[in-house]
């Protein structure tokens, strides 16, 4: 199996698994502080508890080892956790999966100002068209049922820090972030213990709260590895996939209904990204096929 074959399929495995998270927030009877505190606190636990006894302490000092750019993933993964979960509680899933999709041209901004990547008219272009696709979900959220402008701007929050960790995964992409997954999960849920009540969680629940961290465990180690074999614009067009299915999942299991507003600016968001990494791949095999044909 081929290095490209094997990331299209982890990475396409880690947004299978990422599709219920968001389900999971709404069926599980919890507060969003108690829900995230389980949810990161499992998830990061289990995968540190595995790469100790499979490592040793390695990987976790290899990652600390990068320095700011360690800290500032391990804040973005964990950050965005914890906010993930209350945007939820706060608005509606279409409107959370639909803006987080923005989260490429968070990147984008950020890799400019840190990186000192210039904007190809390809980026701006895709910013022009998904800033008016946010902007039409945000003012459908007052006509929304479980939609309001806070979750929304939460979701963005997401975005936004998400993208900052990964733009400082990429300064160190020599270094696997899969260790600071697990410990950006769980310096998040400990930060957040105080403020969450995880000893109130009803026995009951426990089935759905291993299954959410379960999901959240296999989807954070597969997504970590996978794009680490494949182009950004292969891993961008699969990270489509859970903005459309998750609504959908939400829509027959608990039927909530994106409304009219969410369904056209997130139709625009989505269809501005399918657009731009379709022009992004098909540019770089482009660019592999004149650099195969060279002496």
């Amino acid at each position: 199996m081929s290095d490209q074959v094997k990331g299209l399929l982890i990475t396409f495995l880690g947004v299978l698994f990422v599709v219920p998270d968001s389900l999971f927030v709404r069926l599980i009877d919890a507060d969003a502080l108690t829900i995230a505190f389980w949810r990161l606190l499992l998830a990061g636990g289990i995968s540190a508890i595995w790469i100790l006894a499979t490592k040793g302490t390695k990987p976790f000092r290899a990652v600390l080892a990068t320095g700011r750019y360690g800290l500032i993933y391990m804040l973005g993964v964990g950050g965005s956790g914890v906010l993930f979960v209350v945007a939820v509680s706060l608005t509606s899933i279409a409107n959370v999966v639909f803006i987080i999709a923005s989260l490429p041209v968070f990147a984008a901004v950020f890799s400019r100002i840190f990186l000192s990547e210039p904007f190809s008219q390809r980026t701006l272009l895709t910013i022009a068209a998904v800033v008016p696709g946010l902007a039409i979900i945000a003012y459908g959220s007052g006509e929304t049922e479980n939609a309001s402008l806070a979750g929304d701007l939460l979701a963005l929050s997401v975005s936004a820090l998400f993208a900052a960790g990964l733009t400082a995964a990429r300064h160190a992409r020599a270094t696997s972030m899969v260790p600071g997954v697990a410990m950006g999960y769980v310096i998040a849920a400990l930060v957040i213990a105080p403020f969450s009540a995880p000893l109130s969680m009803p026995l009951g629940q426990t089935p759905l709260v291993l299954g959410h961290a379960a999901v959240i465990l296999v989807s954070s180690v597969m997504l970590a590895i996978g794009p680490r074999y494949i182009t950004s614009a292969e891993v961008g067009l699969l990270v489509l996939l859970e903005s459309v299915l998750a609504p959908l999942l939400a829509w027959a299991v608990i039927a909530e209904y994106p409304g009219a507003n969410t369904l056209i600016g997130g139709a625009i968001v989505i269809g501005t990204l399918f657009v731009s990494n379709m022009m992004l791949l098909s540019r770089q095999r482009r660019t592999k096929n004149r650099s195969g044909l060279k002496p």
